[in-house]
């Protein structure tokens, strides 16, 4: 997926003003927001859970190595064959050759994430395989031209039923009702009717993997909708595509860890479907492919091992950190510019694509906290934004303008007496420029009065306030 989060701005500005888009994103804090909030106050043992799934994603960080490797065995024993790719685009031509070593025609694949760091679709295409997503979803977003996912775990959640609904007229060339949209039911149930079709068809699955399990060798796949059932089973040939991050020492860490990922994600105490998948259909089976593979992507993930940076890649992608911000909230995902948004897109974009190409990510923040506080591998969003902004700021990535004045703020915070002699001339030209208690425009800070007023201080500083009413 190509990069645009050089564009944030422009795009950001582009999505507050879009009407349509600021009523849908409402769906997050109405639907996803509370639901977490009940589920996680319904189970006592929430935090405790929390940590120990904390501390076991610690323990297989710090032996990534040697957890893979035995993933490696333990699949390979079993009949897979593990692949390994350094870059996305490695990663892509893997599962091209995959596709002409079994001369795939037709595919059908699960959302995955990772797959959207690869661009596989369009390098599947350009080897003459057709690629259909099963994720509802994200089947709408490919019907839509190939529109990328504006959240990770739901990915069309940008859009309303009536844009949902003229894509199928489009794309479906069914009869249809004249000035009637369809139920959310009929839709859903139209859709897996041209999906069946493609299932039954398909010679090659691809999913993505929310967890590897080393002792075992096999994959954990996690969806409400059930596309990865018959993405796995019917084909004769299964792509398996994760991070190496993702890999997990035991199933009790699976079990430990899979207490959180629903209720966080969607707000469920369980999601509808989990698949465990070991190897290819063995002897005597009736479904599951002939041949199984792994594909182990780094894709800049091991270069955050031992940094600043390392806590992300306890990252589970739950995307409630998404749901809780107040910035991504407002704009949605395709602000962002690349496949993951939100707080922990900020700093993985970053990281993973150069902070030449993400100048404004660190910078799309509240810092309110939220995002720390939901998350339930308790990544620190904040301070890893903040160590972003810091390197920013000491390689010189921010504008002069920006770096004089945080220079300038550095030199008189470290002056006790400046800075008092300062603060109390600054409020009193700020009460002098108000009008009606109400600051309209502020000079050299436009960006604060463009499109909001500020109240105007008492004219005085706390401190003085507070002497005066000590006396």
């Amino acid at each position: 997926m190509q990069v645009q989060s050089m564009h944030f701005k422009a795009r950001a500005g582009e999505r507050l003003a879009d009407q349509r888009l600021q009523k849908n994103l409402k769906k997050l804090s109405t639907k996803f927001v509370t639901a977490r909030a009940q589920v996680v106050q319904e189970l006592e043992e929430f935090e405790a859970i929390r940590n120990e799934a904390v501390r076991r994603r610690k323990a297989a960080l710090a032996k990534l190595d040697v957890w893979l490797e035995r993933f490696e065995r333990e699949a390979t024993r079993r009949g897979a064959t593990v692949l390994w790719a350094e870059t996305p685009a490695e990663a892509a031509q893997l599962v091209v050759e995959i596709a002409r070593k079994h001369e795939v025609r037709r595919a059908t694949k699960t959302k995955s994430m990772v797959s959207e760091e690869m661009a596989l679709n369009k390098a599947l295409e350009a080897a003459g395989v057709q690629v259909t997503e099963t994720d509802l979803g994200e089947y709408i977003l490919q019907i839509n031209d190939g529109e990328p996912p504006s959240h990770i775990i739901a990915p069309v959640v940008h859009k309303d039923k009536e844009e949902i609904y003229q894509l199928f007229v489009r794309t479906h060339q069914l009869p249809r009702e004249p000035g009637r949209v369809p139920e959310i039911p009929e839709m859903t149930r139209e859709a897996r009717q041209v999906l069946r079709s493609r299932f039954l068809a398909s010679e090659m699955g691809i999913t993505g993997g929310n967890f590897l399990v080393a002792e075992t060798g096999s994959v954990a796949l996690v969806t409400n909708e059930g596309n990865e059932g018959l993405c796995t089973a019917v084909p004769r040939v299964h792509v398996a595509i994760t991070g190496v991050e993702k890999v997990l020492p035991t199933l009790e860490d699976l079990a430990t860890i899979m207490r959180l990922l629903p209720r966080s994600a969607t707000g469920q105490v369980i999601s509808n479907y989990f698949s465990l998948l070991t190897g290819p259909r063995g002897a005597g089976e009736r479904d599951g492919p002939e041949h199984m593979y792994f594909i182990l992507v780094d894709g800049g993930r091991t270069g955050l091992l031992g940094g600043d940076f390392e806590e992300m890649l306890r990252c589970i992608r739950c995307g409630a950190c998404m749901n809780h911000c107040p910035v991504y909230q407002k704009i949605g995902g395709h602000s962002y510019g690349w496949v993951y948004p939100g707080p922990m897109g900020s700093v993985l974009t970053s990281s993973y694509v150069g902070l030449e190409q993400t100048l404004d990510l660190p910078q799309a923040a509240t810092m309110c906290g939220q995002c720390h506080v939901v998350c339930p591998m308790k990544i620190p969003l904040p301070d890893l934004l903040r160590k972003l902004r810091e390197r920013q700021f000491e390689r010189g990535l921010r504008p002069w303008p920006e770096r004089l004045g945080l220079r300038v703020w550095g030199y008189v915070a470290q002056r006790p007496a400046l800075y008092r002699t300062l603060a109390r001339l600054g409020v009193r030209v700020l009460r002098w420029m108000s009008d009606d208690g109400r600051i309209r425009r502020l000079p050299l800070a436009s960006g604060w009065t463009d499109t909001r007023d500020l109240p105007a201080p008492a004219g005085k500083t706390f401190k003085e306030l507070y002497a005066e009413r000590r006396r």
